[in-house]
């Protein structure tokens, strides 16, 4: 399956998982209040299923990208005086307040069942080494040393560069000083820190680890080639696996991490290489990669060769976070909770100006992670799930005109004034609630296609 087939299939896959809980969230909630649910609808357009059951019709439609639950209610339709109780109108305040509630809680439950599978199964990630300490940066400034991995960052244990990485945006949004303890190059415990309260300059928090002023170790992997894909680029040129990459267009090369980009950025054009073969002698070869696209839709080079990796020194920079049962819930629960206060932060530093909205991703930015997630296993898989899923909760308790939030909102004032809020005063809130979500869609979108467009 090609790159952008995968993304696509994937992306639909997530849209419909996350959309299908949502919904069944409002509906399962809703028939245990005892309101009569008349349709409950995954996808829009032509149905392709329908089904009854008891009061409900059950639909799947044809684009799965949305969903909705209906429910009686006097105003959509006139409702019969015996089925009066059962509309959703006629409801009180906290059982209506409930079934609203109930979308976003089934994605943050979600969310919660993704980790904790995640965490049973084990989710393998780099140790925290710092490899480069960039000269007067926040982090030499901290007393960060090449060799130290990371033990606890702000008092919590991490264990992965991931962990390390959530631990230190959150604190980069509060623009507050952290502690690290690491283990130094000898295996001595030391205490490190991030000032950022000495900042005054704006924070990239794209390149969040570069901007602080260190790198994460890498192993240097020799340019070995492996396996050779029959009839690419790497075979047509006499490469065979088990070649060493010496030379190329005169240039050395001393790491596959540096062939890697050398190849990349010459798509369709010569390159004339020095290798050495197993019995020591050297050979000139000819290569012309094969020209692509990327995810991103640049043009890029393949020879359709795989390296040789030193296996056990990288197996010694890798660790694996697994728990049974019970902790991968609480684990879970834990991951969630951190992610979703994550998300707020971001949003509120987005609304004050603090992280540009360059960090907005839409529906295109999506699908590219939802098919590099999936392309690296189901653990990841898993995770991106769970984090889009909290993002669809968050979003969608935000104050916010035709969100989920936004009819918690009405519900507030109606407590507050003691009566609901007029029909006019609604129905403009609905124009703004649009307006705000057709705006925060044409930025997501400008950002999608200048990524693509680099």
């Amino acid at each position: 399956m090609s790159e952008w087939m995968t993304s696509l299939f994937s992306f639909i896959l997530v849209i419909a998982v996350l959309v299908t809980v949502h919904e069944f969230g409002h509906f399962w909630v809703a028939r245990r209040l005892g309101i009569k649910v008349l349709k409950f609808s995954i996808g829009f357009g032509k149905p392709l299923l329908r089904r009854r059951g008891g009061d409900t019709e059950y639909v799947l439609a044809a684009i799965p990208l949305g969903g909705y639950v209906k429910m009686l209610d006097e105003r959509e339709g006139p409702v019969a005086k015996e089925e009066l109780a059962r509309a959703f109108n006629r409801q009180t305040l906290a059982v209506r307040s409930a079934v609203v509630l109930a979308g976003p809680v089934f994605n943050f439950l979600l969310a919660i069942a993704a980790y904790a599978l995640v965490f049973m199964v084990g989710v393998t990630g780099l140790k925290p080494i710092v490899g480069e300490v960039t000269p007067a940066s926040l982090a030499e400034q901290g007393g960060f040393q090449a060799g130290d991995q990371m033990q606890t960052i702000a008092g919590h244990p991490v264990k992965t560069w991931d962990e390390a990485f959530l631990a230190i945006m959150e604190a980069s949004l509060a623009r507050k000083d952290v502690d690290v303890e690491v283990l130094d190059s000898a295996q001595s415990e030391r205490s490190r820190h991030i000032r950022f309260s000495t900042l005054n300059e704006d924070i990239d928090r794209e390149n969040l680890i570069t901007f602080i002023g260190m790198a994460p170790f890498r192993l240097a992997i020799p340019p070995l080639i492996g396996d050779i894909v029959s009839g690419g680029a790497a075979e047509k040129a006499g490469l065979l696996a088990g070649d060493r990459i010496i030379a190329a267009d005169g240039e050395d090369i001393a790491d596959w991490r540096d062939w890697v980009h050398y190849v990349r950025s010459r798509p369709g054009m010569t390159i004339d290489l020095i290798v050495r073969r197993d019995a020591g002698e050297t050979r000139h070869l000819l290569l012309v990669p094969e020209p692509v696209s990327s995810s991103s839709g640049e043009e890029i080079g393949q020879i359709g060769a795989s390296v040789v990796y030193p296996r056990e020194q990288l197996a010694a920079l890798q660790t694996t976070v697994r728990y049974g049962p019970v902790q991968a819930l609480l684990s879970a629960v834990d991951k969630t909770w951190s992610m979703t206060k994550l998300t707020l932060t971001m949003l509120a530093n987005m609304f004050f100006g603090d992280v540009s909205m360059d960090n907005l991703s839409g529906p295109i930015s999506i699908a590219q992670f939802a098919g590099q997630s999936a392309s690296l296993g189901m653990t990841s898989f898993l995770g991106f799930i769970a984090l889009i899923s909290i993002s669809l909760g968050v979003l969608n308790l935000l104050p916010i005109p035709v969100l989920d939030g936004g009819h918690l909102f009405f519900y507030a004032c109606e407590a507050v004034l003691g009566r609901p809020l007029s029909a006019a005063a609604e129905a403009m809130g609905q124009r703004i609630g649009m307006a705000i979500i057709l705006a925060l869609m044409l930025v997501a979108f400008y950002n999608d296609f200048a990524r693509i467009l680099g």
